[in-house]
């Protein structure tokens, strides 16, 4: 088995309009092991990034006030949680967990955080409950190390991945793909390498066709040494924030799809889970775990 970025810290506990999504990170874990899709040794828990690593996508001022807690309100308020140092702890423990799953991943083909995926931070900025960028960081990290020379994104979230755009915008050895509602958050949109708007609505064979088409043509142009997946599941009909028609054996079609062509491009892919918002806690997880399926299912 494949090696999974987990710590108890992803729960961390915030007032309660936030607590329902940050269940899954306890119960996925949980699901996986009663499933038979990994054990319990296949877990590990990541420390807190370095600064240096972080500084090599974050501004090192908007670093600091993080830390300090001095972030003004209105960038509290776009962040959309509120500021502690539990929650600088948590993002600094995600953000390593995804930088370990890169190298696990150039080592066993594949690996997964159980979070991650917080692709609406900027280079000096948060919004969208995203405060530091893991795969950006990540990114830069394998680049620096001369670890990968030509990396892909690959994010399915909803949600465009604005922060990562932005950040890979003259950035040549990384190609950013997003795959998310037109008419969805962030209202403005950045401009990645590769942006499919998809309508309102949009039903498991378009969505699956687009991708297809799209990952073909990217990794005959690209030809990525290494790739990062944001899987988020708020690509599902049930969402209550995606407004696509998802179905859960779509979700999990797609999954499949880029894992296919990760395999047959012999390219190791760290993924994160990014987003998922379903009124039911169930269907979330268990989108989640088809994921860790899929992967399963190609790299063992």
């Amino acid at each position: 088995m494949f090696k999974i970025a987990y710590s108890p810290i992803y729960q961390h506990p915030l007032p309660d309009g936030h607590r329902f999504p940050m269940l899954k990170y306890d119960l996925i874990p949980r699901q996986l092991v009663y499933q038979g899709i990994a054990k319990e040794q296949d877990f590990f828990e990541p420390s807190a990034t370095k600064k240096d690593d972080i500084l090599l996508t974050h501004d090192e001022n908007y670093y600091n006030q993080l830390l300090s807690q001095t972030l003004d309100a209105s960038h509290i308020r776009r962040i959309g949680f509120p500021m502690s140092p539990q929650l600088i702890e948590r993002e600094l423990i995600l953000v390593q967990g995804t930088i370990d799953c890169a190298y696990h991943a150039l080592t066993d083909g594949v690996s997964m955080n159980v979070a991650g995926g917080t692709h609406h931070a900027f280079a000096n900025k948060g919004e969208g409950f995203c405060l530091f960028n893991d795969m950006a960081v990540a990114a830069n990290v394998l680049l620096k190390n001369k670890s990968a020379q030509r990396i892909l994104i690959i994010d399915l979230d909803v949600h465009q991945g604005n922060g990562t755009a932005s950040i890979f915008k003259d950035e040549p050895r990384v190609f950013t793909f997003s795959m998310h509602g037109g008419d969805n958050y962030p209202f403005h949109k950045e401009h990645s390498d590769l942006d499919i708007p998809l309508k309102n609505g949009t039903e498991d064979n378009e969505y699956l066709l687009l991708l297809e088409k799209n990952l073909e043509i990217i990794f005959q142009k690209h030809q990525p040494d290494f790739i990062f997946y944001l899987c988020g599941v708020d690509v599902l009909e049930s969402d209550k924030l995606g407004k696509l028609k998802m179905s859960e054996k779509g979700c999990k079609k797609r999954d499949e799809l880029v894992f296919s062509y990760c395999k047959q491009q012999k390219s190791p892919v760290a993924c994160a889970m990014g987003g998922g918002y379903s009124p039911k806690i169930g269907d979330i997880v268990n989108a989640h775990c088809q994921t860790f399926e899929a992967a399963q299912h190609f790299f063992l």
